[in-house]
């Protein structure tokens, strides 16, 4: 069973995938065209073995899901990623209440505090006029699968120039329009002809393509990284970017204290993050709360490659 299409959640070699119908271009994807992948409908119940399992929105990314697991009267729901801020490029985070909830943490720290998105936005748009009237292309950091996606749909209704999108982008962008997102018009870099003005455009690519020789093309330019990880001062420095926007598709520390409470969860199961803070913190207010070891312990870049002039069909 799949929560969501990053490559710390959709591993390679399982026999059969189990995931939401949302996201089946993206996993698609991700997964290749041998795997064998069969997808439901957010809410629609699966019996296996006696066990009755339902996927919910988890608002991370496309297709994102919490899994809902029941028998004999007793439920657990594993949350993957999520978030609960309003995405429209991926349906809304839905609250599931259960007996066990297995949460992640990934901002799990209260220093995390999401600025409201449209001000994120904001900032962006700001950021992208005074590069134009400089003459400078502005380009974007943000992780290849839903990230990408989420800063494109913030100009559908119009930027401030041309959107180029690096080949990772390109395609998972293909399947998001696929899946009906609306998402304004882009053009694959690596298509636009030798000696193309970029200033004024908006470049959208993975964070490995940071240093890369692919960046050359683009000549005068500016560079931001669109991540959570912005939130902590020192943390631009460290990528090497001009500017750091606080957009993360993780629950920020208010909403996932928040969602725990709303679950109604008698025991909450930590992972993926800040796990040892979390339990202190539940602990001391009288839930019942648990480390749960995962294998990966950070947040993933998880775009699919593309060598450089490679075409992303």
């Amino acid at each position: 069973m799949i929560t969501h299409a990053h490559g710390d959640h959709a591993r390679w070699g399982s026999r059969y995938y189990l995931a939401s119908h949302e996201g089946r271009h993206v996993l698609r994807t991700r997964l290749g065209p041998a795997a064998r992948i069969e997808t439901v409908d957010y809410g629609k119940p699966v019996d296996l073995n006696g066990v009755r399992v339902s996927l919910h929105p988890a608002g991370h990314i496309l297709g994102s899901a919490q899994v809902r697991v029941e028998h004999r009267g007793e439920v657990w729901v594993v949350s993957g990623d999520y978030k609960t801020e309003p995405d429209p490029t991926c349906a809304p985070f839905e609250v599931v209440r259960c007996h066990t909830f297995v949460t992640e943490s990934t901002f799990g720290l209260p220093v995390y505090r999401w600025q409201p998105q449209q001000d994120v936005f904001a900032g962006m748009r700001e950021w992208w006029r005074a590069n134009r009237e400089a003459g400078r292309a502005s380009i974007v950091f943000g992780y290849a699968l839903g990230k990408a996606q989420r800063v494109l749909a913030a100009f559908v209704n119009g930027g401030e120039g041309p959107i180029y999108t690096h080949g990772a982008v390109e395609r998972l962008t293909r399947d998001y329009r696929e899946t009906g997102i609306a998402l304004p018009l882009t053009t694959y870099a690596s298509t636009v002809p030798r000696g193309h003005d970029w200033g004024g455009a908006l470049i959208v690519a993975p964070p490995s393509a940071m240093g890369s020789t692919w960046l050359r093309r683009f000549g005068s330019s500016s560079t931001a990284f669109a991540s959570g990880w912005m939130q902590i001062r020192g943390a631009r420095r460290r990528r090497s970017v001009d500017r750091g926007f606080a957009l993360s598709d993780h629950v920020d520390w208010p909403a996932l204290l928040g969602t725990i409470a709303a679950t109604g969860a008698g025991r909450v199961l930590v992972t993926h993050g800040y796990r040892e803070p979390v339990v202190r913190w539940l602990s001391e207010r009288g839930v019942e709360a648990h480390v749960a070891a995962s294998q990966w312990e950070g947040e993933l870049d998880s775009e699919v490659e593309l060598p450089e002039g490679e075409s992303p069909a």
